[in-house]
């Protein structure tokens, strides 16, 4: 018996050898994995980045199915989706979590940024990891903003038509702009295809570089811990951080659990809510798209709701497209605009504990008022709030460098 089993590790040992030899496997997962060392003082809000992995699979999976039976025609693409609903072997579950997977993809991003923004995640040495998540929520936009097209649904074909005529407001080359998006002087097949190419193949492949060169230049400066320390500064005589346990198997255990809750409600909302109150799957959606009659109120899904409150907020098209376009891309600066020294909230003081409070509300509430009809109260309270969402990121420079912070300690504070 001893006899078989070292002959069996021998082999084993022979194929990894064989391998490494040619691809640096082991070294690669040593790396990255078991002699990865991140802190040993990970919370719960360190589980998102390992979600957002897992619905990115979710997602890849199943639109590969949905590819194989979805027709990218105008006269066909409505009635292929009925199709996969009613007719495909399982299609309709297929379909439903791929609808749900794209909201509970910026559910996780949202909340993994908002995890960054409380420990200082973004901060130096790690701007680049944010610079390359930014990238990667831009992408993921420009996904959902394709696939919602895809359905050609009434709400998909008249929420595309109104985003894209932002474009429009663009001095001298907007007009131009917008025709070339859409391939032709209206929204139409050519349109569709279009869309079609980009939410199948660019996008995703994109998308799954970003993702990775993001990994690749987490591992190379370490993760961030909830107590804002850097653990490689504090070595045992071995090299190994004091503060530091091997990623597999202490954090991908932890992770584990994250993952089957997260699945159990993920799957809960797929079988008995996957139109989530229409928030999720729009009750207009679920008839054709017609050219000849504009629904009575027009908006987008809810994860881009914020943004397009504070679009509406501007009576001017051109200057509601420029704050429109700087409300997606000032979180990009956060790095350089974050002027304190001290990285967690733990240690930080009011104004900025403050500050992002009242961000963090400003931006549930434009997300709300985006769904509401652009008139009167609405339009008011959104200008208020989007006020307040870009003095966070303006007035920024300012009320973090006087802030009075805590003293951070040498190590990092765990509780076994």
């Amino acid at each position: 018996m001893a006899k078989i089993e070292a002959e069996v590790g021998k082999s084993q040992g022979g194929l990894m050898k064989w391998i490494d030899d040619r691809f640096p496997l082991t070294k690669t997962m040593e790396h990255h994995v078991t002699k990865y060392y991140a802190s040993k003082n990970f919370n719960w809000w360190y589980v998102f980045g390992v979600l957002a992995f897992v619905v990115l699979a979710i997602q890849l999976l199943t639109g590969i199915f949905l590819t194989m039976n979805y027709k990218p025609s105008a006269a066909e693409a409505f009635a292929s989706v009925e199709y996969i609903m009613r007719d495909v072997e399982w299609g309709w579950l297929i379909r439903y979590m791929h609808s749900t997977g794209a909201s509970f993809f910026f559910i996780v991003v949202y909340l993994h940024m908002f995890r960054a923004m409380l420990y200082g995640s973004y901060k130096k040495p790690r701007e680049l990891i944010w610079l390359i998540g930014m990238l990667i929520l831009l992408v993921l936009m420009a996904e959902a903003f394709a696939g919602y097209l895809l359905p050609w649904g009434q709400m998909s074909y008249w929420g595309a038509q109104v985003i894209i005529s932002l474009f429009g407001a663009i001095p001298v080359v907007g007009d131009g702009l917008v025709e070339f998006i859409r391939g032709d002087y209206s929204i139409s097949d050519i349109t569709l295809n279009r869309f079609f190419a980009l939410h199948v193949i660019v996008l995703p492949l994109a998308l799954i570089g970003l993702v990775f060169v993001h990994i690749v230049a987490l591992h190379e400066v370490g993760s961030n811990n909830p107590d804002g320390i850097d653990i490689k500064k504090n070595k045992g005589p071995d090299g190994i951080p004091v503060d530091g346990v091997p990623f597999h198997p202490h954090h991908t255990s932890k992770d584990l659990v994250g993952i089957i809750v997260f699945l159990m409600i993920f799957t809960a909302v797929v079988f008995f809510a996957p139109e989530m109150g229409g928030y999720f799957l729009e009750h207009a959606n679920f008839e054709p798209a017609n050219m000849t009659a504009t629904p009575e109120h027009i908006a987008p899904v809810w994860y881009f709701t914020p943004y397009y409150a504070i679009l509406r907020a501007v009576p001017d098209k051109f200057w509601g497209f420029v704050l429109f376009a700087v409300s997606v891309l000032l979180p990009m600066f956060l790095p350089w605009l974050d002027r304190c020294r001290v990285r967690s909230i733990r240690y930080r003081g009011w104004t900025y504990k403050t500050a992002l409070t009242v961000f963090v509300i400003s931006f549930l509430m434009l997300g709300w008022l985006g769904l509401q009809p652009a008139e009167g109260l609405y339009v008011l309270l959104a200008r208020i709030f989007s006020v307040l969402y870009f003095a966070f990121f303006l007035l920024m420079p300012y009320y973090t460098s006087i802030e009075k912070t805590k003293p951070v300690p040498d190590r990092v504070v765990y509780h076994a």
